[in-house]
């Protein structure tokens, strides 16, 4: 006959009478699906976390009862415990960490709440500090003690406490993965913004360019970073071994990605490159397995065609710019006669902005062109509902019509101006802009698959990086002006 195994004590404190097992603790309680919630039915408003934590019942809609927010509350204290060593400090992170794997999502929230607002700043010493601060004289060195006093009032245990989590081996891994849970959570319950602000600013002194090294991803590359690769590409799917397998061709190809010493294995964002003797104005031949190379050795330009992130805890954390510029500065050594480098990048956001745009945006096309446009739709002057209904098959239009040249000349706009928060309105044209380059070429049926054609019915554009203006093109955008080439500066409205 089986013997059912003791009930663990954290399970006990969540659920109901104590066990008597000798069995040590988890941190803190494992999911609870066996303990349903009690209900109260009086339509009171939620209680707040000091209010759940002050309580002895859990309420309906609570993910943990009273006595187990109190238990996990110990469990943080006890990591941050100024007492003992960063060793046991790191064990005892771990031993959160192995607990919190098993929550369920609405009891990891009550682990993000308890981080948020149990573990903040002193208030009452920010405020003093701060008036101590804003009260001395300016350059005095009162001022400069009281910046220093104010420093330290602004430490929050929060910071330490996500120190410690990041001493176990995968701790780091650990907080990145805690944050893209987050994420989403944060829009929705503002409580929690302070944690998130304090995981974005750890990650961007951790995750600092300094740290990070360059690997070039080959096909002789681990099997497991190879499937990586597949799993985070973001721009273009790779539909299997031999689609990857020309990504990663000698001959014409090359794939580099940015890795963290804490993080083996696994890219942070990676780039991949194909070598050609133009810039490409189409994204099916760079795929395309049967394709004949252009030898590397004679090849003049180099395409960023598919650039992704693989971590979302990372958002916020830039270090694009480095990247383009370590693998631009590789792909120099290598093939000295390389002189042009730019991107085929999607506009993921074009045709949700123009279906918002296009009724202010079509008054402003010239009159003649205007005129040409109505009588294609059958509507003058054009409407936008007969606009975005006849974009359905865009890519079939000819050269000269009228319907491809209005769709040209809203491209040209959508990429050309910054919206009303100073930023491009596109987020890969973000990307780029950001890190020195300019808008080039827009680029027409340029990609035909389902995700190009919902995108932004098959336009692709082209940004160059010309290397000698990458810090002119940032004070422009700093400006609140887009660089542009002469023939998207003429498309524009």
């Amino acid at each position: 006959m089986s013997k059912t195994p003791p009930e663990s004590p954290v399970r006990a404190a969540v659920a109901g009478p104590a066990s008597t097992s000798a069995a040590p603790a988890a941190a803190f309680p494992p999911p609870t699906a066996d303990a349903p919630a009690p209900t109260t039915g009086d339509g009171r408003p939620p209680r707040t976390l000091s209010e759940r934590l002050d309580a002895t019942l859990r309420r309906h809609g609570e993910a943990l009862p009273p006595r187990g927010l109190r238990r996990l509350l110990e469990a943080l204290q006890g990591v941050v415990d100024s007492r003992i060593s960063e060793v046991e400090a790191g064990r005892r992170a771990h031993a959160v960490m192995e607990s919190y794997q098993a929550l369920a999502a609405e009891e990891r929230r009550d682990v993000w709440l308890l981080m948020a607002e149990c573990f903040a700043p002193d208030g009452a010493r920010l405020r003093a500090a701060r008036q101590q601060y804003e009260a001395a004289e300016p350059g005095s060195p009162e001022q400069a003690q009281a910046e220093a006093k104010l420093r330290r009032a602004s430490a929050s245990p929060r910071a330490r406490l996500l120190q410690r989590f990041a001493i176990p081996e995968d701790g780091l891994g650990f907080l990145v993965g805690l944050r893209a849970d987050l994420l989403p959570v944060v829009r929705k319950d503002r409580r929690l913004a302070a944690l998130d602000a304090e995981l974005e600013q750890l990650f961007s002194t951790w995750f600092d360019v300094a740290f990070l090294t360059l690997q070039r991803i080959s096909w002789d590359s681990p099997a497991s970073l190879i499937e990586k690769l597949i799993q985070y590409e973001a721009v273009h799917d790779i539909k299997g071994w031999s689609d990857v397998k020309n990504r990663l061709d000698d001959t014409d190809r090359r794939c580099y990605g940015f890795f963290h010493p804490r993080l083996p294995g696994v890219p942070l964002i990676f780039v991949e490159v194909a070598l050609t003797d133009a810039i490409s104005d189409a994204v099916a031949p760079l795929l395309d397995e049967a394709a004949a190379a252009t030898p590397a050795h004679k090849a003049s330009t180099a395409i960023f065609y598919s650039i992704s992130n693989t971590q979302t805890g990372l958002r916020g954390v830039s270090f694009g710019d480095s990247l383009i510029k370590r693998v631009v500065e590789t792909l120099r050594e290598e093939f000295p006669k390389l002189k042009h480098f730019a991107t085929l990048s999607p506009m993921p956001g074009l045709r949700h902005w123009l279906g918002e745009q296009a009724a202010s945006l079509l008054p402003r096309l010239p009159d003649r062109q205007a005129q040409a446009l109505g009588r294609h739709l059958g509507s003058l002057p054009p409407t936008a509902d007969r606009l975005l209904a006849a974009l359905d098959d865009a890519p079939a239009l000819g050269e000269r019509s009228p319907l491809r040249q209005a769709l040209l000349h809203l491209a040209a706009e959508y990429l050309g101006r910054v919206g009303q928060d100073g930023k491009p309105a596109d987020p890969v044209a973000r990307f780029h802009l950001g890190n020195g380059a300019r808008v080039e070429r827009l680029n027409w049926a340029a990609d035909l698959s389902p995700k190009g054609l919902k995108q932004s019915w098959g336009l692709m554009v082209n940004y160059l990086y010309d290397l000698k203006r990458l810090d002119k093109h940032r004070a422009l955008l700093a400006d609140g002006r887009v660089p542009v080439s002469g023939d998207i500066e003429g498309l524009m409205l």
